[in-house]
């Protein structure tokens, strides 16, 4: 449950500062109403959940000035973009959203509001996805840290899709569109203007980074059509298509051309000096699924969402090969 963390009080403590009981007792406002798998919720040393058939938990970490910035989004924006993250591993294994534990390190300075806000907004979309926050945990850090500790759920463990069952002949495919993080980014960090665009444009890219949405329904549906494997593109598809191949010991070649751009992509990328193509294969944050599945099934599949063949699978040695991209392209790897 949302519970005490390990920050010392001092007797010069900024009285503006965020008071730990004051917050749990704001959290608990905000969250809510707990799911019909919860026996025991907020107010406890820890939660009480009945289980159903197969869990699959995911521990996703977002830190201010890694992975956000807090000049550059609003509370709002960095509570939703932490939680679609985190129900997107969910999405990529074709899991039912269920329960999560939100932790919060608050970073000096930090306004009681901007806090409760950063909640609301990763509640507000855990709700509309049927997932619950059922505790956590809150404590004091050098900077902003959100961590979501989500659980999903399936009856069948077979429905359950992970890396490794790629095989040669499969077609590799994406959902939606690919890039528009990355351009997002580009706008919010000033490095382009995209003066030429349209404000809905600019706006709908700064979403795209901001806001991602979690493919909870797609990959469902990807794995009721036989999907072989899948990913959520978070760190870019030249990286995440390379880890279907290395887990599944096959090689995948992919077409840099037959990516799907987001509007305003090609843009973006022409400002910044770069491929559109290229930006769309690495830039990531697109929370987009990869997935690999037979012809027959890609086909059947397109029929019920937004799908782009954009590669095969071969025999051979177990990497990634991209078609029309320069040597070496790959996605964003956190340096630890």
């Amino acid at each position: 449950s949302i519970a005490r963390g390990s920050s010392t009080a001092t007797a010069d403590r900024d009285p503006a500062a965020v008071r730990e009981l004051e917050l749990i007792e704001a959290l608990g406002r905000v969250l809510g109403p707990a799911g019909p798998r919860t026996v025991r919720w907020l107010g406890d040393d820890g939660a009480m959940i009945r289980s159903r058939g197969y869990a699959v938990v995911s521990v996703d970490t977002m830190v201010d000035g890694v992975h956000f910035r807090r000049d550059q989004l609003s509370a709002e924006e960095i509570g939703h973009r932490a939680m679609g993250a985190a129900l997107s591993d969910l999405a990529a294994m074709a899991a039912d959203p269920g329960e999560a534990f939100l932790s919060l390190a608050i970073a000096p300075g930090m306004e009681l509001g901007e806090a409760v806000s950063v909640a609301r907004a990763a509640e507000d979309l855990a709700q509309r996805y049927g997932c619950s926050i059922c505790g956590g945990d809150i404590t004091s850090a050098g900077q902003l840290m959100v961590s979501l500790t989500v659980i999903g759920w399936a009856d069948d463990a077979g429905a359950v899709v992970g890396r490794d069952g790629v095989r040669p002949g499969d077609l590799v495919a994406v959902t939606g569109e690919l890039g528009g993080a990355g351009a997002g980014l580009a706008l919010i960090e000033g490095r382009a203007t995209g003066s030429e665009l349209p404000d809905a444009v600019r706006a709908q890219l700064r979403g795209r980074y901001a806001r991602p949405e979690p493919r909870i329904a797609a990959g469902q549906a990807l794995s009721a059509h036989g999907a072989t494997a899948l990913i959520d593109v978070s760190d870019g598809l030249a990286t995440d298509a390379r880890h279907l191949a290395l887990a599944s010991g096959v090689r995948i070649e992919l077409d840099l051309d037959r990516l799907p751009l987001g509007a305003g992509v090609a843009a973006i990328a022409h400002e910044l000096g770069r491929d559109a193509g290229e930006l769309a294969a690495t830039a990531g944050e697109d929370f987009e699924l990869c997935v690999t599945l037979s012809a027959t099934a890609l086909q059947a599949a397109s029929a019920d969402m937004k799908l782009t063949g954009i590669g095969r699978v071969l025999e051979g040695e177990p990497g990634l090969v991209i078609a029309g991209a320069g040597a070496g392209l790959a996605g964003y790897e956190h340096s630890l």
